[in-house]
């Protein structure tokens, strides 16, 4: 049980990295807002696909977590 318990807090620390990410990026980096970033409104229809923010965001975690787990 102790495993489960380390990799549980793992998620918990990257879902946390994470979210710190989407909400700097809001501020600063535009995530979600890129060219690239697929946005069709039709009337009261709103579809939304930030395609540009998620390779992006899949990059930097990538790299971030090859450098922390690098052997």
């Amino acid at each position: 049980m102790g495993e489960m318990g380390k990799f549980l807090m793992l998620i918990g620390v990257i879902l946390i990295i994470t979210g710190f990410f989407f909400f700097i990026g809001e501020k600063f980096l535009h995530f979600g807002r890129l060219p690239g970033d697929i946005l069709i409104r039709k009337g009261n229809f709103t579809f939304f696909f930030p395609l540009a923010s998620s390779i992006l965001l899949s990059l930097l975690l990538t790299l971030i977590l090859n450098l922390l787990f690098r052997r």
